[in-house]
């Protein structure tokens, strides 16, 4: 136990969601890396026009469209290199 009253694995089990390749929970690798190229495309260009989902001077949630995009592509790349871990073992 640490000076929290927590076991020490217990934080990084609180994390797993963040950590756990989608593929694990049911969702298709290919429907995850999509949905990855799609965030890196709005984040790379998030004023496109048509993909501006929510305009940034709306206050609080102008920046949602933004952090669904890097959630997405953080999925992509814990598919990638955590996929590839699962599946050597």
């Amino acid at each position: 136990m640490n000076e929290h009253g927590e076991e020490p694995n217990k934080a990084i089990r609180k994390a797993g969601w963040m950590t756990t390749p989608l593929s694990q929970q049911g969702v298709p690798v290919w429907a995850v890396y999509i949905l990855a190229l799609i965030g890196l495309i709005y984040i790379l260009n998030p004023t496109l026009g048509v993909f501006e989902l929510l305009p940034d001077n709306l206050p609080f949630v102008g920046n949602l469209d933004e952090g669904v995009a890097f959630l997405m592509l953080w999925s992509g790349l814990v598919e990638f290199f955590e996929g590839r871990k699962s599946s050597r073992s």
